[in-house]
């Protein structure tokens, strides 16, 4: 009963989402693209974001497809597979949600310059971003319940009706190894596989946008003083395809990793909590293994309804704030019905000792308590964010007035603004996590992120509507069209920032609650040494080898930032000189007599990213693999815990100094300082000093911050998968006396 509910909810889920999305990006394109230039500059956006697409791509499958050979010799053959599901799911995804943003951005600019009214054109944006938010939700559950059935029912994996526990979860053997493993083990390949796509469509696609960015404004804004988008500089159409590959493709693969992280962690979780106590029946097993993927398919329906609000609503009104605000508070509160009534359908028939013996201190309906809580804790994230990145507040405010001061005070007050916004985002991620935990337990835990994340296809309809509207003002700008156009997309776009920074919210705390609950999975599958009373974990933090791993985990964040804005400098070092050289080459681009060559500016931002992104993503991938193998899973899980406490505080900084810095200079540029007024004197020394915070900021909100969730789930993650062998194949174990000078 229970499996025949779960295919029939998640698949109507799957369904409906997936159809709905299809029927926005059919109406979509249906809509009108405007004049011939405007058409002209969004089919050089189009093929621009298309080249880069499939380039990485191909890239990636190399990668991809060696990661998953490996898995499938030395892990489970089945691991492989799932791995190579979560990478097609994911790249799917990510491509059809930069598709339709390239062809919705011309049509808003076209829906702006025949309505001149906000509400009708953010119709258009919301449905151009609500396919990218289905599909990641549609995709990842599709990609979830074909490996869940054909692996765990169909495959024998787990067996509700056996009477024992090896018979309940079954175990397989590797041949080449040696070593047993079981569902969990093939779900984490699933999961590793999502995270691969996201790490290289984050960090190709944001070196890709920001070297772009950065190129355009420094040359474009503060030496030559034209306006951002101006058709004159060669690095806009490079600029705005960058939106589309990173902004977009990579904000979908992102989410779709964050959402089936939490997902399957959960599940996980469940799964080795069951191997690893005593007394608990096989229909509490099914139901804790259940509980997660139906309440993301209820989440997805939810979603659905909230999206529909602003889609089929006959006039929308002038504040895009509350429209957007409306359709995620609609799907979040489908959701929490949704799941309540499900909570108390799966668990009301099992007895009040198996329920404590599961540790759900709440009865029947902790599993729903907890997810409760993610959710709240996940939108108190996003108004803090919106708090300390919206220029309706003081802290954003701060940093446009210390524009008046020049760029050093401009970067000083952002720096200081982002460290000071870490601290009320990590409380209530603390809080959350100690009540998630006194009610369930870690699985209560996970189910806090998995409800964090549970309306994803609405946060990310939101915030995919931002690039697609930021791409409509830049190709009015480029379209020479009235600078009525541009007030409407620049006020959609504004709102697009505060949502982006929000999203970047739920995601981080969802990386924050299911990275505790992989890392309990991990500690279960690295056996006897890390459990206490044969059930209790136990991370014995002093001990050697864990101390010395945690001191490196806190670092490598550390490393793969610097690395990443290293690599956003390098490119966009490039775009400046070559700005710089076709405006001092053919003096006739300033004027507006010759077109600038776009062309060489999309190729240096393609071979930058593509070239830069590479390393980064190994090192994430290669280093908790190389430490197991050298100083086994007590080292490795010290790497976690380190990584995992720095990437939260890097990551709220990052992002929130980020977007504090970029409002600052838009409200700047709207008029919003005191005796700071475009044309008049003084304010090109007042906006050159806040582009210079806003390109300080922009390698750190849309490489570095979202980059760094994805990082502590994929190290997690690849740990989870090959712990099973490094545990009892690696160097410390191999040299007879040496794990005792650790205390291991």
């Amino acid at each position: 009963m229970d499996l025949n509910l779960l295919i029939i909810i998640v698949m109507f889920a799957v369904v409906l989402g997936l159809g709905y999305a299809a029927l926005n990006f059919y109406l979509t394109k249906k809509l009108k693209e405007g004049n011939e230039r405007m058409q002209h500059i969004a089919a050089k956006i189009r093929e621009g974001a298309n080249a880069f697409i499939f380039y990485e791509y191909k890239i990636v499958a190399i990668i991809g497809s060696v990661v998953a050979v490996v898995l499938g010799l030395f892990i489970a053959w089945e691991a492989g597979v799932a791995f190579l599901i979560g990478a097609v799911m994911s790249a799917t995804a990510g491509f059809i949600g930069m598709k339709i943003a390239t062809y919705a951005n011309v049509r808003v600019t076209n829906a702006a310059n025949e309505t001149r009214n906000v509400g009708k054109t953010l119709k258009v944006a919301f449905r151009g971003g609500s396919v990218m938010g289905l599909c990641v939700a549609g995709f990842a559950l599709l990609g979830a319940i074909i490996v869940y059935c054909c692996f765990g029912w169909a495959g024998g994996m787990i067996n509700v009706k056996g009477a024992e526990l090896a018979d309940i979860v079954v175990e397989n053997t590797n041949p080449i190894t040696g070593q047993s493993y079981n569902l969990s083990i093939i779900l984490s390949g699933y999961a590793l596989g999502c995270s691969i796509i996201a790490l290289f469509n984050r960090v190709g696609g944001g070196i890709y946008t920001k070297a772009a960015d950065m190129g355009a404004d420094l040359v474009g804004k503060t030496e030559a003083h034209i306006p951002e988008d101006d058709p004159r500089n060669p690095a806009t159409i490079a600029d705005n395809v960058g939106d589309n590959v990173g902004d977009v493709a990579g904000l979908g693969a992102d989410l779709l990793e964050s959402y089936i992280g939490a997902i399957m962690a959960t599940v996980i979780l469940a799964i080795e909590l069951f191997t690893h106590s005593v007394g608990l029946p096989p229909t509490i097993l099914q139901k804790m293994v259940l509980f997660p993927l139906i309440f993301a398919g209820i989440g997805l329906i939810g979603c659905v309804i909230g999206i529909s609000y602003p889609l089929l609503k006959r006039k929308l009104s002038d504040n895009p704030h509350l429209e957007l605000n409306l359709s995620t508070w609609i799907s979040a509160g489908v959701t929490l019905v949704g799941g309540l009534l499900l909570s108390i359908f799966l668990f009301k028939g099992e007895d009040s000792a198996v329920l404590k013996l599961a540790r759900f201190k709440a009865g029947m309906v902790t599993p729903w308590v907890c997810a409760a809580i993610g959710i709240v804790a996940g939108i108190v994230i996003g108004i803090i964010s919106e708090y300390y990145t919206s220029d309706a507040h003081k802290p954003t405010k701060n940093i446009a007035q210390a524009s008046k001061e020049g760029a050093a005070l401009t970067v000083t007050q952002g720096m200081a603004t982002g460290m000071i916004s870490c601290m009320l985002p990590v409380v209530v991620l603390g809080v959350a996590i100690f009540a998630s935990f006194a009610l369930g337990g870690m699985f209560g835990v996970g189910c806090g992120a998995m409800g964090m994340l549970s309306f994803v296809a609405a946060t990310v309809s939101v915030d995919t509507y931002g690039p697609i509207s930021d791409n409509a003002g830049g190709i009015a700008e480029m379209s020479m069209l009235d600078e009525e156009v541009r007030d409407i997309t620049d006020k959609l776009d504004a709102v697009g920032n505060t949502t982006a920074a929000i999203g970047k919210g739920f995601a981080i705390g969802s990386a924050a609650l299911a990275t505790l609950s992989m890392m309990s999975s991990y500690l279960y599958a690295a056996g006897e040494g890390f459990m206490q009373d044969g059930a209790n974990l136990l991370l014995n933090i002093i001990r050697g080898d864990v101390i010395v791993g945690a001191i490196l985990g806190a670092a490598i964040p550390f490393l793969f930032s610097g690395m990443l804005i290293n690599a956003v400098a390098k490119a966009a070092r490039k775009m400046v000189d070559e700005v710089r050289r076709q405006f001092h080459d053919n003096p006739k681009i300033l004027t507006g007599e010759e077109d600038p060559d776009s062309t060489k500016c999309v190729e240096i931002s393609s071979k930058g990213a593509i070239r830069q992104m590479i390393v980064p993503s190994v090192v994430a991938i290669a280093i908790p693999v190389a430490c197991g193998f050298i100083f086994g899973a007590g080292f490795v899980g010290g790497i976690l815990i380190g990584a995992t406490l720095s990437a939260i505080m890097l990551a709220i900084y990052t992002g929130n100094a980020g977007g504090a810095w970029d409002n600052a200079k838009k409200y700047i540029e709207k008029g919003g300082v005191e005796g700071v007024k475009k044309g008049e004197e003084g304010y090109d020394v007042v906006h050159d000093a806040a582009v210079v915070g806003d390109t300080v900021g922009d390698p750190l909100k849309d490489t570095v911050g979202p980059s760094l969730d994805i990082l502590i789930k994929i190290m997690s993650t690849v740990s989870l998968v090959c712990v099973v062998v490094f545990q009892n194949y690696n160097l410390m174990k191999a040299i007879p006396g040496l794990a005792g000078i650790f205390g291991a």
